[in-house]
């Protein structure tokens, strides 16, 4: 298959997998995902989270995802961007990454993402927190060798960075789909564990004179700052999606 304009990849999307740009690529977002041995919480069970909802949510507002895999017997864990579609995580990277090389082959494979969202400042070290969101997945990857499913994949990508910049920003041609890999995660073995709490302080410690409390933390754009070589004209061109920038999960 040649290269594909923007339009055609989402022409195809729709028309053959039936799936959107943005983040919710999937009507069958209900229920909850099995828990099995391997996803069962053992400290802090209360903490566990296996609806589909809220780990969607999770994995459409994070940007990094680490991977775990074992080469050669060394264990690795690398920190790369991903996409959600519906139930697949898809990855990308060179074609020449062991990473993807060795996850190309079938191993074992887990997947973390993370959201902090505050500091649980208690009056001792002990209780001392954060508050979070993540989500881990178990399984195995495959590698995405059909043409329009790995154009589609790459366009999901850039979308999952900002939403509309497939719009402008031009698709990749064909020694740039040569150079890149693609791997896809079912969304099966999955888990979240989300903590947002107050202190939870000793009795006997309520009495110290010392501060307490949550320091809410939150990821927040700049200023968008123009390329050194942007033609002047665009100067003041911004998209609207890029100002103002915010994440598809967090409310206008």
């Amino acid at each position: 298959m040649g290269s594909l304009s923007n339009r055609q990849l989402k022409c195809h999307i729709k028309a053959k997998h039936r799936r959107s740009l943005g983040p919710s690529c999937s009507s069958a977002t209900a229920g909850s995902y099995e828990v099995t041995s391997k996803t069962t919480l053992k400290r802090y069970a209360k903490r566990a989270e296996y609806d589909r909802a809220v780990v969607h949510a999770i994995l459409d507002e994070a940007f990094v995802c680490h991977i775990g895999f074992v080469a050669d017997g060394q264990p690795y864990v690398i920190p790369t961007g991903y996409a959600r579609d519906g139930e697949v995580l898809y990855l990308h990277g060179s074609v020449g990454s062991r990473m993807l090389r060795a996850l190309e082959s079938g191993g074992d494979i887990c997947v973390t993402v993370t959201l902090l969202d505050g500091l649980v400042l208690a009056r001792s070290q002990f209780n001392t927190d954060m508050n979070y969101r993540c989500v881990v997945v178990l399984g195995k990857a495959r590698s995405v060798r059909d043409p329009e499913e790995k154009a589609a994949a790459l366009l999901k990508l850039t979308e999952h960075i900002i939403p509309g910049r497939t719009q402008h920003a031009r698709a990749a041609n064909d020694r740039e789909l040569s150079q890149t890999a693609v791997l896809a995660i079912d969304l099966n073995e999955v888990s979240a564990k989300v903590s947002d709490k107050n202190t939870n302080d000793d009795d006997e410690d309520y009495a110290l004179p010392i501060w307490a409390g949550r320091v809410p933390l939150k990821l927040v754009p700049g200023t968008p700052v123009p390329d050194p070589r942007l033609d002047p004209a665009y100067a003041d061109d911004i998209p609207e999606y890029i100002l103002p920038y915010r994440r598809p999960t967090e409310k206008a």
